[in-house]
């Protein structure tokens, strides 16, 4: 007998794996492009396929706006509540307040809370902590963060690194532990960093600038608010100058440089 001729259909096989190559393909299209879709044009889309949800993402969306102007009512009452609690305190001169896109920052001066170069609150410390706690507490559901930063400064010929590390530690420390006292903050919302005198924010070379760079700092962030090193934050703070005498900044101005030839 002959042996049957082979069929010409022996690779049809090749066509049914090359459809399922092209659906994948068009699969894995189709994720990236929903991976990247702009949420208001998502529900756009679900609208004009599904009419009927047209009322509900309205309404949703207005729920959502809602939501954010009495979030941003609520900061800057905060932002209004803490000026005004210091004017009464007559702390103009030793407490600033500023409010930046979704954070409060507030400087005091190191007398606001210490004498000397003790870390222990004193009395009159714990008054305008009061004062900050009464400010804050009306929004404390907006706030997303609560640093406390502590500063000292170099005093030229005398550096002792161990009290300088521990003086700014423990002062911010000491601050946030009377913030969490009050309990209205979770307490995993809260960090106290000491920076001891690498911050600077005033020329060292005079005791006007060294009083300036004793100091606490508390920054207030809420859930809108984008990160930024503290850098970024003096520049928007304090100005582009003191900016540039931070470490990372791109061209730092080291306060306690000697003066150039010719100065």
């Amino acid at each position: 007998m002959k042996k049957p001729k082979s069929s010409a259909s022996g690779g049809s096989w090749m066509d049914t794996y090359g459809d399922m190559v092209t659906l994948l393909l068009c699969f894995f299209v189709l994720l990236y492009a929903i991976s990247s879709v702009d949420q208001s044009k998502w529900q756009n889309f679900v609208a004009s396929v599904n009419p009927e949800a047209a009322e509900e993402l309205q309404q949703m969306r207005s729920e959502e706006a809602a939501e954010a102007e009495a979030e941003n009512a609520a900061i800057q009452q905060m932002y209004e509540s803490l000026t005004a609690e210091f004017q009464s305190m007559g702390l103009d001169a030793n407490v600033s307040v500023v409010r930046g896109d979704g954070y409060d920052f507030i400087s005091f001066s190191d007398e606001i809370f210490f004498q000397g170069d003790s870390y222990n609150v004193t009395s009159n410390g714990r008054l305008v902590l009061d004062g900050f706690l009464r400010a804050i507490t009306p929004s404390a559901g907006q706030i997303h963060e609560i640093q406390v930063l502590g500063h000292t400064t170099e005093i030229p010929g005398r550096y002792n690194t161990v009290e300088d590390r521990m003086l700014s530690a423990e002062r911010a420390a000491q601050v946030t532990a009377y913030i969490q006292s009050a309990d209205i903050i979770d307490p995993a919302r809260m960090l106290s960093i000491g920076y001891g005198q690498f911050r600077p924010i005033a020329d060292i070379n005079t005791e006007e600038g060294r009083s300036k760079n004793r100091r606490v700092e508390i920054l207030i962030t809420n859930d809108e608010a984008v990160l930024k090193s503290l850098t970024e934050y003096y520049a928007e703070v304090y100005g582009e100058d003191v900016a540039a005498m931070q470490p990372d900044a791109e061209t730092p101005n080291n306060t306690s440089a000697a003066p150039a030839e010719g100065e």
